[in-house]
């Protein structure tokens, strides 16, 4: 009798762990439509927490669950979204209490080529060791990482 309790807390606890796992790197993603609904669970039965009304906007994947994904938004604020809220594409959302430098290269002594508002959101084309390509509408150029959410310190790509 003792055994089928024991596997059954075991499977439970299991499952349990496999389905908040965290993501080993940090994931970014992008809100895909006008309005995604983060949730206090991964389920549609969950309450709505926030309703996010900007598309582009970037999020943190923490964890993840079926079609769900536990996502951190830039001021700290966690939740669970449905897959179809969200894309791969990448931006970004400018940070500080200035507006921020766009350069027309990654080197140090670039050309200035225009400023981003702090609070606004931008793609990602390419990031280099200290600085990213973004691209908005009437605003392309590289931006120091420092001033950016929605990419990893360390990370590189094109």
């Amino acid at each position: 009798m003792i055994r089928p309790m024991r596997r059954a807390v075991f499977l439970s606890l299991a499952l349990l762990l496999s389905a908040t796992a965290a993501v080993a790197a940090p994931v970014y993603v992008s809100q895909r439509t006008d309005n995604a609904y983060m949730r206090e669970g991964p389920s549609y039965n969950h309450r709505v927490l926030w309703v996010y009304k900007h598309k582009g906007y970037p999020f943190e994947v923490i964890a993840r669950y079926d079609v769900w994904r536990r996502v951190r938004a830039h001021d700290g604020t966690i939740g669970w979204m449905s897959a179809t809220m969200l894309t791969d594409r990448r931006s970004v959302l400018i940070t500080g209490r200035q507006r921020a430098p766009l350069y027309a290269d990654p080197e140090p002594r670039a050309k200035l080529v225009a400023y981003a508002m702090p609070g606004a959101t931008a793609q990602v084309e390419a990031c280099a060791l200290r600085s990213c390509r973004i691209t908005a509408p009437g605003l392309k150029g590289w931006i120091d990482k420092y001033r950016v959410w929605g990419v990893g310190r360390a990370e590189v790509f094109k």
